[in-house]
């Protein structure tokens, strides 16, 4: 079994290697080219498959390709970035590549990649649970933009997780030459644990949904409470206004307006008037 790691798609070597294998321009094309989706095709003598990895890079996932191509006693692995996660994919498998058969190698690495998504579903998890605290505790226009943020990536790592999951049903569920029979269980293992993670990754998205909603009943709220505040401050106010508002009127004959006292009072009835407004509040519990 001969197994070519390329780290470069533009190495020169991938050429060689296509002219030796009978590899399809296309399949160069494709591992030449970012932002494939994760895909399975089968050619005379090879299979190629696209795989997704993931890497949370300033707050926000990033996927990168890891091409695959199997034959029959030959296996070839093109990097596309994120040289350090598929490094760390791909360094167990080179440990103990002796032993292994081309087939067996395509698993190990297959199972790798979905192995490598458990880090970054849990890690948007404790994001959740962090933004379901701060939602309830202090609701901010920053909050509301890191449960966007939480949600656009969860798109994205769904819509990586179905095309990833259908890649692998149709690996187990096809017969390939190149594939032994023996490794069918543990295609249809690795196939359950994408379902596995397509499944959290989809209750991430209703907790994320209910958070939402946590956060705008919160705002809903904080602003009922402000317009309960300033209502019964205005209704305090609303008493006096209406005794200086009638003793500002300009005619005669109003009481007190000719005392010497007057003016204290007009006062005094202003606050009495409130003072008994305000005992009036509290005893319909209205403050």
């Amino acid at each position: 079994m001969k197994w070519h790691d390329i780290a470069d798609p533009k190495d020169p070597e991938l050429d060689r290697l296509a002219a030796q294998y009978h590899i399809h321009p296309l399949h160069i094309e494709d591992c030449r080219h970012r932002n494939q989706r994760a895909k399975v095709e089968e050619n005379a003598g090879y299979i190629f498959t696209v795989l997704k990895t993931v890497q949370v890079q300033d707050g926000e996932l990033a996927f990168h390709d890891l091409d695959l191509f199997l034959g029959d006693d030959w296996v070839i692995t093109v990097q596309e970035g994120n040289r350090d996660g598929a490094a760390a994919i791909l360094r167990p498998v080179h440990a103990m590549e002796a032993h292994l058969r081309a087939d067996q190698v395509f698993y190990r690495i297959y199972d790798g990649v979905i192995d490598s998504y458990l880090p970054t579903i849990d890690g948007i998890d404790d994001v959740i649970d962090e933004l379901e605290e701060q939602v309830l505790q202090s609701p901010t226009p920053q909050i509301l933009s890191r449960i966007f943020q939480a949600k656009r990536s969860l798109i994205d790592l769904r819509r990586v997780l179905v095309n990833t999951r259908d890649v692998t049903a149709h690996m187990y569920r096809t017969q390939h030459n190149l594939i032994q029979t023996d490794l069918i269980p543990f295609l249809r293992d690795v196939y359950d644990h994408v379902a596995r993670n397509l499944d959290l990754v989809e209750t991430q998205r209703d907790l994320l949904t209910g958070t939402m909603d946590v956060y705008l009943s919160s705002v809903a709220n904080r602003t009922n409470e402000v317009m309960k505040v300033l209502t019964v401050l205005g209704t305090i106010a609303l008493p006096a206004l209406v005794v200086s508002g009638f003793y500002g009127m300009n005619t005669k004959g109003l009481p007190f307006a000719d005392s010497a006292n007057g003016t204290a009072i007009v006062a005094s009835m202003m606050v009495a008037i409130t003072a008994l407004l305000l005992a009036l509040l509290r005893r319909l519990r209205w403050i």
